[in-house]
């Protein structure tokens, strides 16, 4: 089966048990500035696991794009990828572990036909002193369904990972971990979930290449969690199952599944490959690689996977609207490009080559994903011209390359200390930079390769400090930290938090939305916003400046909406009929899902709201709740944010 057949066969296999299919969500979240990208198949649908009703039902199934960053770092092995594809079927307080094991292992072994003597899969050990059992229901599940195969399926504790290596796979085909593997939670770790925070269990399955041998050095024996690469994880049931209270942990009322298996995955298991880049929807991108190289994957293995990864991504980044930019989703997508051009070289290629890759890529996907076909020539349009500004980009850090690297001639002044330049008499070299600083700069604010500067220095008989690498590599710690830290949690509508102030300030920033419209006309679309607990941010198209007259106006607006105590609700709409029929405002167009929020704040006895506004949530429940203790709606900053975009900054005080 190819990649696109396991999908669809996977949509038939849980339609045909009642599950509704969805459309994915945008690799970039809407509103939620918290994380940059949707980075797992869970990520968009949270909010329903929590609680909220879906409009389409207690059963679910989608195919979620996601991108993961912190990743481009690994691709050029056999099964990183920075994009991948997430298989997910969920049951909102419905069906349990009953029916998802026996599902997937069906689909797996009758639908995928992998072979089960290669399947093994794991389960929570359990937390004493948590006072959560070991999860033998699941356990025993797997034990019965692995007898349908005529296998004898032993199971075996491997405890903490760091024990993993004490017992082999020769031992069993279940394997009990502890947290650190078979637990999910928001908070990461069972000791750090609060009080009404939900939990549980997980149950991964694992698929073995036997002809793999194991590698000592990850350990004496191999297991399922091992790092050796004989082991691939291709699917994680998690079971929703309990909710952290004052004095313990208690079993949820309403109990969930969330599934996740990876396309790619699944599919080079099918094909009894460890190499994902051999699956159907990636082999095409190696084998154009090949042509317009006269290079082979086999002698150029890591550029290959590294260009066909990169562009993948980039690919649905434009898709869902990415632009190449030097910042936060744009400045990942830039990042992306430069490094497949970058290994481009290695494979001869130095000439403009992603007019020949994208539409490869466009065409693998356009049948399932109609946004594809329909942005084609656009998202053509848009990487090939950030390929050209980027041998531009390669000549500029040339030239940077120069300033900061410049041998000091014997007439000058000054010293080199620790291979950082002091001089005072040469402004070419003031910088305090040491080499691998100076060498974070050309990455990261030219996007100049580090392994052409390294290269560079030794054409130029520039003797880098010993050291280099390491500072290199600490630069490249604090930013991937940051990175990390900005995806982590994920919140809806702009905020940065779900406490009372969040609400209270993203329920003034859809008051202040309208009232500038009022004021400054039909014109004004958001563009963007920030909310913290301090203050909201608010970006909008309008040509000029907004005066101090129109500012006190709209303030004036916002604070009279908040006297009359408009009552806020939502309801779901499908988006055509919230944007063509019904006039919900919306800052998305049609990059919307099937069906939306949208919330309305309307006064008592009003013939229609104040606030019709397409938004994730969530509000105050009214808006007097915004002047509790005394406080107004007060702007603080007017500003330009680009060309066309203007900036506000507003306060309750």
């Amino acid at each position: 089966m190819t990649a696109q057949e396991i999908r669809s066969a996977y949509f038939e296999f849980f339609k045909a048990r009642q599950h509704q299919v969805i459309s994915r969500a945008l690799l970039v979240p809407l509103n939620d500035p918290t994380t940059l990208f949707t980075g797992s198949g869970m990520q968009p649908l949270i909010p329903y696991l929590l609680g909220e009703p879906h409009s389409e039902g207690k059963r679910l199934v989608d195919s979620q794009t996601c991108f993961r960053a912190q990743d481009v770092d690994e691709v050029g092995d056999n099964r990183h990828t920075t994009f991948f594809e997430m298989l997910g079927n969920w049951s909102l307080g419905d069906y349990f572990k009953a029916e998802q094991l026996p599902w997937f292992f069906e689909f797996l072994t009758d639908v995928v036909g992998l072979d089960p003597t290669k399947i093994y899969v794991t389960c929570f050990i359990g937390d004493e002193a948590n006072g959560i059992p070991r999860d033998t229901e699941s356990a025993d599940i797997w034990t019965k369904l692995f007898e349908t195969k005529g296998i004898d399926a032993k199971k075996v504790d491997i405890g903490s990972e760091a024990n993993g290596g004490k017992v082999g796979m020769q031992a069993g085909r279940i394997f009990y971990y502890d947290a650190s593997k078979n637990w999910w939670c928001r908070a990461g770790k069972i000791g750090d979930m609060p009080a009404g925070e939900p939990g549980g269990p997980d149950s991964e399955v694992f698929y073995e290449f036997d002809f793999i041998e194991h590698d000592a050095k990850y350990g004496e024996n191999c297991h399922p969690n091992c790092d050796c690469g004989r082991y691939m994880e291709i699917g994680n049931s998690v079971f929703m199952e309990y909710i952290k209270t004052e004095t313990g942990f208690e079993k949820l009322p309403k109990q969930n599944v969330d599934f996740g298996g990876g396309l790619e995955r699944i599919s080079a298991a099918q094909l009894n490959s460890p190499d994902v880049f051999k699956i159907s929807i990636l082999k095409p991108i190696i084998d154009k690689l090949e042509a317009i190289s006269d290079k082979s994957y086999d002698s150029h293995t890591e550029s290959m996977r590294v260009i066909a990864d990169h562009l993948r991504a980039a690919t649905f980044l434009a898709v869902d609207g990415v632009v190449p930019s030097n910042k936060e989703q744009g400045y990942v997508m830039r990042r992306l490009l430069r490094r497949a051009i970058r290994y481009a070289f290695d494979l001869g290629i130095e000439q403009n080559f992603l007019e020949q890759i994208v539409p490869i890529i466009a065409d693998l996907y356009h049948a399932d994903f109609p946004e594809v076909a329909a942005s084609r020539d656009r998202i053509v349009e848009t990487l090939v011209k950030e390929e050209k500004v980027f041998r531009q980009t390669l000549r500029r850090g040339l030239r940077e390359f120069e300033k900061l690297f410049t041998v000091i001639p014997t007439s000058v002044e000054g010293t080199i200390k620790d291979g950082s330049f002091d001089s005072a008499q040469d402004d070419k070299q003031t910088s305090q930079r040491s080499h691998g600083e100076a060498l974070f700069t050309l990455y990261d604010t030219y996007g100049f390769p580090v392994e052409l500067s390294v290269e560079e220095a030794f054409k130029q008989n520039v003797e880098l400090d010993a050291n280099w690498r390491e500072q290199f590599d600490a630069k490249m710690a604090e930013q991937r930290q940051r990175s990390q830290t900005a995806s982590k949690g994920v919140f809806k509508g702009g905020l940065g938090g779900q406490t009372l102030q969040h609400r209270k300030y993203h329920t003034a920033t859809h008051l202040m939305y309208q009232a500038l419209r009022e004021v400054l006309g039909d014109h004004v679309v958001q563009r963007g916003s920030n909310i913290t607990e301090e203050r909201l941010r608010f970006d909008f198209s309008q040509p000029e400046k907004v005066t101090p007259e129109q500012i006190k106006q709209v303030e004036d607006i916002v604070n009279q909406q908040i006297a009359n105590d408009l009552k806020i609700s939502f309801e779901e709409y499908p988006t055509k009929v919230a944007v063509e029929e019904k006039g919900a405002l919306g800052q998305f167009g049609d990059r919307y899902g099937e069906t939306v929020k949208v919330y309305k704040m309307i006064a008592d006895g009003a013939d229609k709201p104040f606030s019709f506004e397409i938004c994730g949530g969530p509000h105050v429940d009214h808006t007097a709740q915004l002047a509790e203790g005394g406080k107004h709606f007060k702007i603080t900053k007017e500003e330009s944010s680009s060309a066309g975009i203007r900036r506000i900054k507003a306060v309750l005080v």
